[in-house]
């Protein structure tokens, strides 16, 4: 993409994906185009390939093969320049004891089995959207507190607060006289982008375009924040 302003800094951005899918499983096509739109760059590369250390910026969005690799992806988050979700968030969701550290502040968990998820997506602390195995759906509220309740407990546990996590997922099992959190990945959750219609996906995307320059704003990374000398 040829830059219009060569005196303004601009962030690079990676969106990492791994070996077997560097550029994802398809589900999060849109985005690199969204980003554009706010005039960010951003391409695709495995997380494990040495340029994504040269990136200003590296949100996880397809890294399947890290637990299969934990202590060199763990490694690997910690030597990048900044990383969305952060190193420590990565380090703490992926192990199993995240559900008890929610439990213990009030969160309502599933025991392990259940079935009939809702996938429940935030982008920058705010609900997004949901969806099921068989499409889009809109959860009741009470689905969504516990949504709320999980992220929150989560901020609150890592001591930054909940918009600091660039996306989450977390999945809820019950109906809503009991609905409970199964799992809470902010880590390279699908965040079921190819579920919703076009219009739909196209504003939600946008929305997540906004959140990464938040966030790039609150890392000191803004297009705007400084000129090159």
């Amino acid at each position: 993409m040829k830059l219009a302003r060569p005196d303004v800094f601009h962030p690079r951005i990676v969106l990492a994906g791994c070996p077997q899918q560097v550029s994802g499983d398809g589900d999060d096509d849109g985005l690199v185009a969204a980003l554009r739109k706010r005039g960010l760059h951003a391409r695709w590369l495995s997380w494990d390939d040495p340029e994504t250390l040269s990136a200003d910026l590296v949100i996880l969005r397809a890294t399947r093969d890290h637990s299969d690799r934990i202590d060199e992806f763990l490694a690997w988050t910690t030597r990048v320049r900044h990383l969305l979700n952060a190193p420590a968030v990565v380090a703490w969701n992926v192990g199993k004891g995240y559900l008890a550290d929610l439990s213990r502040r009030g969160v309502p968990t599933a025991s392990g089995g259940a079935k009939a998820e809702t996938a429940l997506v935030f982008v920058g602390g705010k609900s997004s959207h949901a969806f099921t195995e068989n499409g889009c759906v809109e959860p009741d509220f009470e689905i969504w507190d516990v949504g709320f309740a999980a992220l929150d407990a989560a901020a609150a546990h890592l001591e930054v607060t909940s918009r600091e996590f660039l996306y989450a997922r977390a999945d809820i099992v019950g109906g809503i006289d009991d609905p409970r959190l199964a799992r809470l990945n902010l880590i390279d959750p699908s965040l079921g982008w190819r579920h919703l219609d076009e219009e739909t996906r196209d504003l939600q995307q946008r929305a997540f375009a906004r959140a990464v320059v938040s966030a790039l704003d609150r890392l000191g990374l803004g297009p705007l924040s400084h000129r090159r000398p």
